[in-house]
């Protein structure tokens, strides 16, 4: 994503004239004068602080905080990309203003709260314009000061010389300071990132503003990138597609996502594809985090989605071989992706073109049984939904297999560092003799009933639980 610079607002000079009085009329007052600091490039700038009319400042079009969200109607993004300045423009970024981020349709309560406070203790903190009164810092709070009637809104003025390149640093550093009160949302924090790689910062630099490991950010970046695509292969014949703000809620599971198939990809490339694959489809189907965990090797390796498949849903997935993939200009071929990637990329993408058509309310859609998008996303989801359920219920029997032997394993442990500790203890002359006496016959009451529990019902049973019963006996006797 490339920084846009804006044309200047209508009446830009008209309006910087009267930025100018003001400004002039403040510093010949001879009272005391308001300012507020900002970063740039790590240098602090202090400016000046005025009162202008809310009637003639602008919603910045290239703000951060909304950047996401302005793919909730695309017709009105696209004329607010050609006519930022325009009533319908202006008119849409304060809707998004004052919208829930991971769905716009909903008014965000935290923006009613800002409202009242607004309404009740008026404005503390000034924004931030630029000299033709385009607001950099405050776009929420002048959004919510005209809907409770204020005229006016205290501002700070951002040096004439600034660019849009300046403008936008500005906003990020308002942004990451460690005392601001409202974050962006994590789709808008992913497109900043994005924004600042596109000006050549390096990751390490980027990764210090976010107060992030870089690691961090190249996993944030991965998850962007994965986003794209699956916005690109979202999109059906008519060009419906996925938007950005449908990702919103989905950050610890896209985390959990690039964690797993990083480790898997070390070892099985292919594999790590269909888990990809697979998870991101259970995404996008909207399951838990809790529920997308349990598509995992196992489940793959066990085939618990295949086993409940429906039959139109195997067939969609169905890509046949794999073909081969010609190198340019070499003559030569290489082996393209498996079958087993093909099928659940195939999958993937009836999910992704099923979801998209349904939340446009575009409802024919090849590939369903009764024809319809939101079919076809019906189906895929009740069969995820048998296979989850079944792979979670084999889970729990595998955990309630191995949590015995897990918790003596850990018991081991304990013993072991119990030795080191007595050893110390004896050295300094600091072991409680008594204590640990107490300590050891509690120890040889629950090894007795580990021995009663664990012989029981073993006609053969092997070496340890035949060595932890013969001891107990020993003892008794």
């Amino acid at each position: 994503m490339m920084l846009r610079e804006f044309v200047p607002p209508p009446r830009a000079e008209e309006f910087s004239e009267l930025i100018k009085k003001r400004l002039e009329e403040v510093r010949s007052s001879g009272g005391t004068r308001e300012s507020v600091t900002i970063d740039l490039n790590g240098q602090p700038l202090h400016v000046e602080v005025i009162d202008l009319p809310l009637s003639g400042l602008f919603f910045n079009p290239g703000t951060h905080r909304i950047r996401a969200q302005r793919s909730h109607k695309p017709e009105r993004d696209e004329a607010l990309d050609k006519d930022p300045w325009s009533a319908e423009s202006q008119d849409y970024l304060k809707f998004l203003l004052q919208a829930e981020p991971a769905n716009p349709d909903r008014r965000d309560a935290d923006f009613d709260k800002l409202k009242e406070s607004l309404k009740e203790f008026g404005q503390n903190d000034p924004g931030l314009v630029t000299h033709h009164g385009v607001l950099v810092n405050g776009n929420t709070r002048a959004a919510a000061l005209r809907e409770i009637g204020a005229q006016s809104m205290r501002v700070g003025v951002l040096p004439e010389s600034f660019t849009w390149a300046d403008i936008n640093a500005v906003e990020l550093a308002l942004q990451l300071r460690k005392d601001h009160r409202r974050d962006y949302s994590y789709i808008n924090r992913l497109l900043a990132m994005e924004e600042q790689a596109s000006l050549g910062r390096t990751p390490d630099a980027i990764a210090k503003d976010f107060r992030i490991r870089p690691a961090t950010y190249h996993q944030e970046r991965w998850i962007l990138s994965t986003i794209r695509e699956l916005i690109e292969r979202s999109r059906s014949g008519g060009g419906v597609a996925l938007r950005l703000v449908d990702f919103e809620d989905d950050q610890e599971k896209l985390k959990e996502l690039h964690r797993s198939y990083e480790k898997l990809a070390a070892v099985d490339k292919d594999q790590a594809e269909v888990l990809k694959e697979t998870r991101l489809a259970a995404i996008l189907l909207g399951f838990s985090k809790t529920d997308v965990r349990h598509i995992d090797e196992e489940f793959l390796k066990k085939d618990y989605l295949g086993k409940v498949l429906p039959e139109d849903l195997k067939t969609a997935a169905d890509g046949g071989e794999p073909e081969a993939v010609a190198v340019p200009g070499l003559g030569v071929s290489v082996p393209g992706a498996t079958q087993a990637v093909t099928a659940a990329r195939a999958l993937n993408d009836q999910v992704l073109r099923a979801k998209a058509a349904a939340r446009s309310g575009e409802g024919e859609l090849l590939g369903s049984q009764d024809g319809t998008a939101q079919g076809l996303y019906d189906q895929a989801k009740g069969a995820f939904d048998r296979a989850i359920d079944s792979a979670g219920r084999d889970a729990r029997v595998r955990k309630r297999k191995q949590l015995a032997p897990a918790r003596l394993a850990d018991a081991c442990a304990d013993i072991d560092q119990c030795v080191v500790d007595l050893v110390q203890a004896r050295a300094s002359r600091t072991l409680d003799e008594e204590a640990f006496d107490e300590a050891v016959l509690k120890l040889r009451e629950s090894l007795r009933k580990l021995a009663q529990q664990a012989g029981r019902g073993l006609a053969h049973p092997g070496d340890g639980i035949s060595w932890l019963t013969d001891a107990v006996a020993v003892e008794v006797s």
